[in-house]
């Protein structure tokens, strides 16, 4: 009888340790545990550690609570001002309600991954090309939107998504670099175009005061010769201002002129040296000819 006994309690301690280690779950720290008892959902989610279920009866699914870190793939699609591009992104997300993502939808990692393509897709539709190139942030916002809506559903939160790639075709990559090289040469020819502007001014400047000193066109003249003649050079190149010849005309003008010759009064008529002594050569004869008569 000790001996039946015995065995039986030996039975049923083998019994209670092979229900013990079909019952007995173990959760980790990143997940949550949702029970399905006869196929309905039990509310209480279980927490990490140790927990036990009722075996060939409940049914334990582990919701990974990490963050997920998932690739979108490359999608071609033409933009808003017909160009043809391909892009891809990554999204980042994590289940905030592991019994939604169990029950409301089959797989939840397949949806999201869907619907990030269609939005990606829809997203560059409605771009403009310079908005894919530039203006990341503002579509990368506008993407998380598109996904983050039906995803709450689905006990899912969207964090952030980030577009990575934009690839062109090589003929729109050879446009843009000449219109990049036109715009540069655009700018370096304003920049020159000032700087004779500026130039031009300064010189205005230097002529107006020049033309009040003639001395310091003389010493910019010297000062010309001295840099012309450090070159070393045999020949020597002298440069002859045409202000200095205005300046020499007319110190010409300032000087008066000498007359040349014996100028009669007015109101007398002018008599020249030869007729002068034609005449002192006749006056004795015509004195000696009316005293005869």
């Amino acid at each position: 009888m000790v001996e039946e006994l015995v065995a039986v309690g030996v039975t049923l301690g083998s019994l209670g340790a092979v229900y013990a280690m079909a019952a007995a779950r173990v959760i980790k720290q990143y997940e949550r545990g949702v029970v399905l008892r006869l196929g309905k959902l039990q509310s209480t989610v279980r927490g990490p550690g140790f927990t036990m279920i009722v075996p060939m009866v409940d049914r334990l699914h582990r919701v990974n609570m990490q963050i997920v870190t998932m690739p979108v793939p490359a999608q071609d699609g033409i933009t808003r001002d017909n160009v043809t591009v391909r892009v891809d992104a990554v999204i980042y997300f994590k289940v905030m309600d592991a019994a939604e993502a169990v029950v409301e939808v089959e797989d939840y990692r397949f949806a999201v991954s869907q619907m990030a393509q269609t939005s990606l897709r829809s997203i560059i539709g409605k771009s403009n090309l310079d908005d894919l190139l530039s203006n990341r942030e503002k579509l990368n916002q506008g993407l998380e939107l598109m996904i983050d809506s039906p995803a709450i559903g689905w006990g899912v939160q969207i964090d952030r998504v980030e577009i990575k790639d934009v690839s062109l075709p090589e003929t729109m990559k050879r446009s843009m670099a000449r219109q990049a090289e036109a715009d540069r040469e655009r700018r370096a020819r304003v920049i020159n175009a000032d700087a004779e502007l500026q130039a031009s001014k300064k010189l205005a400047e230097a002529a107006h005061e020049m033309s009040e000193e003639p001395a310091a066109l003389q010493l910019r003249l010297l000062q010309t010769v001295v840099a012309v003649a450090a070159e070393k050079n045999s020949t020597l190149v002298l440069p002859f201002p045409v202000e200095l010849l205005r300046f020499l005309e007319r110190a010409q003008q300032a000087v008066p002129q000498q007359p040349q010759g014996n100028h009669a009064e007015p109101g007398k008529p002018s008599i020249s040296g030869a007729e002068g002594a034609e005449v002192g050569e006749l006056d004795p004869s015509a004195g000696s000819r009316s005293g005869q008569d």
